[in-house]
């Protein structure tokens, strides 16, 4: 079963990662200044990860293949790692579907 982990940045901002099963991150958020809007960022995860719709399909300059997960308001709520093949990008967003929805959550940012 998947987890979200919430972990706080030098900088002070927090962030979360969705690791799957297996302990590999299969999503990975944007900096939040507070531990509120990282807690939002995660339940906005638990509710998109389920539209297809909700992911975006890229590919990097250097051919490298990752996926954006975004907010009905079009604001992206995570990133993938960078993919060797679309087939990988693709069975990490079904991981990401999968996961998400009863991924519990491991809070370390106060550690």
């Amino acid at each position: 079963m998947g987890k979200f982990v919430i972990t706080k940045r030098a900088n002070g901002e927090f962030q979360f990662n969705l690791k799957a099963g297996n302990g590999q991150v299969i999503l990975a958020s944007e900096g939040y200044t507070t531990k509120a809007a990282c807690e939002n960022g995660v339940e906005s995860v638990r509710k998109n990860a389920q539209d297809d719709a909700r992911f975006e399909r890229l590919t990097s300059k250097n051919d490298k293949f990752y996926f954006l997960l975004k907010a009905t308001n079009g604001q992206s709520i995570g990133s993938s790692e960078m993919y060797e093949s679309a087939a990988s990008r693709d069975n990490g967003i079904e991981s990401v579907k999968k996961n998400a929805p009863d991924a519990e959550v491991d809070d370390q940012s106060a550690a």
